[in-house]
């Protein structure tokens, strides 16, 4: 397939937000039951919050650049019965309003308690709505992942794998960005995001991996045969048809070289995975900000060129019969 910049960027930068926002109310939870210190309201919550829904809006606004009729976006939310696109669509905004009213209560010390634990722990308006996050947060991931995952035809896609690997990579680019960002504003927390960083980049890795391997041992299950059903054993295909590219060349083919995949496989895998794994397992030694802050850079970098080779991996079919350009 022909990678999309903003389709990148839109599942790159949504991905952060997502984690981001997962990484803030896991440091809340654990402060509820004094696992760890609490946090100063305004610097970490509100900044981090207003932080994550910064990478939002940067996904949200990508997105449009992928569409031909911008003023029609909002039709792509009708089919959601039926289309991962258009639960995304829903889900999307409904997450970033979430975040949006997290950071607000938060700023505005709103918090009525709704509920008492047990053991006397307190449930407020805050822990409600970062409850409510967390389940839409997971509900996106699921949505963006089944977008390519439900493509039977496409048998890259195809895969439990997809889905898992949007999940991992989100959270990790999320903790790690979160790292970078309490060793700012919370530095007592630095460890406890760059451990839990270091845990999801590594399971992240263990499964894209996987995924590569995977897609390594596939077999094709068409032939150009069966593509244009003449059933003789050798058939050569000598010119494509037209005078030069067209949609289907240009919208379901990357058309690049073998050796440049594999060196896009190689340059995402040091740099989403090995690179930043070295720099926050450094950061512990101390560093201050700079080592989790180039860990996120370094990462995002890596990120950007594992979702292209994601795209550019998948095989549609139809590029058995448009082989050539005459």
């Amino acid at each position: 397939m022909h990678p999309a910049f903003s389709v990148i960027f839109l599942t790159t930068l949504i991905g952060i937000g997502q984690g981001l926002f997962l990484a803030l109310f896991t440091a809340q939870s654990y402060a509820l039951f004094d696992l760890l210190p609490k946090q100063d309201e305004q610097s970490f919550y509100v900044v981090g919050s207003a932080l994550a829904l910064l990478f939002l809006c940067g996904g949200l606004v990508a997105s449009f650049f992928h569409l031909g009729r911008p003023e029609r976006a909002w039709r792509s939310a009708t089919q959601w019965r039926t289309s991962w696109l258009s639960r995304e669509v829903i889900v999307l905004p409904a997450f970033m309003a979430t975040v949006f009213l997290y950071g607000l209560a938060h700023w505005l010390d709103w918090k009525p308690v709704v509920a008492t634990l047990p053991g006397g722990v307190a449930i407020d308006a805050t822990v409600v709505l970062g409850m409510l996050g967390t389940l839409l947060a997971f509900a996106l991931f699921l949505c963006t992942g089944m977008i390519y995952a439900c493509l039977r035809f496409l048998r890259e896609w195809h895969t439990p794998l997809t889905v898992i690997n949007y999940v991992l990579l989100g959270g990790a680019s999320g903790f790690t960005l979160a790292t970078g960002f309490a060793a700012v504003v919370a530095p007592d927390l630095t460890h406890f995001f760059a451990g839990w960083a270091l845990i999801i980049l590594l399971l992240g890795c263990v499964s894209r991996v996987a995924s590569l391997l995977r897609n390594r041992r596939l077999k094709p299950v068409s032939s150009l045969q069966s593509a244009i059903g003449i059933k003789h054993p050798r058939i050569v295909q000598t010119t494509q048809g037209f005078m030069g590219g067209s949609f289907n060349t240009r919208e379901f083919f990357h058309g690049r070289s073998r050796p440049f995949l594999r060196s896009i496989r190689w340059l995402f895998l040091v740099g989403a995975f090995l690179l930043p794994a070295l720099l926050l397992a450094a950061g512990f030694m101390g560093a201050g900000a700079r080592l989790p802050l180039a860990a996120f850079v370094v990462q995002f970098l890596g990120l950007i060129a594992e979702r292209w080779f994601f795209f550019a991996q998948a095989n549609h079919p139809q590029n058995l019969y448009y082989q050539s350009v005459a």
